[in-house]
């Protein structure tokens, strides 16, 4: 189920389906923004979607809500336009369905052929917390630093190592990550988390970093996979996490995850402001 970009939603006004319609889903080849990076090999990753507005009818024609999850393989060979998700499941509002599980099941299967790989999906009924804390990203916050700043366009120059700072292993935090969507330019409001062993990078200029990205265009997965490259290639890293946690659009938020190492996958987590 692949689609261009510009046969997507996004950035046209489209009616609301009215009936179940698995051909609404748009998955756009990672592939095209995966073409100017360096990536390293061995990653792991995944992106963690919360859906907060999920409906159907039961087989009597009474409305059922509920939470769900859906997770998507960082290596899937398409991800999955947010529009077009959303559009996807305003389609199942009126259908029939016998229950979560069957919900599950019909979801699983078309998230799973739109992205080219298998999906895992959890369904929540509404009154059940989805798992995960509700809390901050763990690690040093950067956003108290005073600094200067003049750039808003990605810098990946401004990452440097404190010299002679030596290894050490630590998570940064910083809830000034914003980027933009690539055909709308509506700004995408995040909180970051970088995780590392290497050389000691220097706080500031990782938090200008960050900043730089302020006016990038980029859809989440890509944003994040250019952080993730951006400072594997700076700073020479034994090992690397960078996870995002974007705030809702239409019911949805979008939390990319990447990884030089499976073990260090973030726990599932909403922010406050989430």
């Amino acid at each position: 189920m692949r689609t261009s970009l510009g046969q997507t939603p996004l950035g046209r006004q489209v009616p609301s389906p009215q009936q179940y319609d698995p051909g609404q889903l748009a998955g756009l080849d990672r592939a095209d923004t995966r073409s100017g990076l360096d990536m390293p090999p061995g990653w792991h990753g995944a992106d963690v979607w919360n859906a907060y507005e999920l409906s159907w009818l039961n087989l009597r024609g009474k409305p059922e809500v509920a939470m769900g999850r859906f997770i998507i393989p960082w290596d899937s060979p398409r991800l999955i336009e947010s529009k077009s998700l959303k559009l996807y499941l305003n389609s199942l509002n009126q259908a029939r369905l016998d229950g979560p599980a069957a919900f599950g099941e019909r979801v699983t299967a078309d998230l799973s052929a739109a992205a080219g790989s298998p999906v895992t999906v959890q369904i929540f009924p509404l009154r059940t917390m989805a798992p995960g804390s509700l809390d901050h990203p763990e690690g040093i916050s950067l956003d108290a630093l005073d600094i200067a700043i003049e750039d808003y366009q990605p810098r990946p120059d401004l990452l440097s190592c404190r010299a002679q700072a030596g290894i050490v292993t630590e998570t940064l935090t910083s809830d000034l990550l914003r980027s933009n969507c690539p055909v709308t330019g509506q700004p995408d409001w995040g909180s970051v988390q970088i995780r590392y062993t290497g050389p000691a990078m220097d706080h500031a200029r990782v938090l200008a970093y960050i900043v730089s990205l302020r006016q990038h265009t980029g859809f989440h997965e890509h944003c994040v996979e250019s952080i993730f490259c951006d400072i594997w290639h700076a700073c020479r890293p034994t090992a690397l996490a960078v996870s995002a946690w974007y705030l809702r659009r239409g019911g949805l938020d979008i939390n990319p995850w990447r990884a030089s190492h499976a073990a260090w996958a973030p726990e599932p987590l909403r922010t406050p402001r989430q």
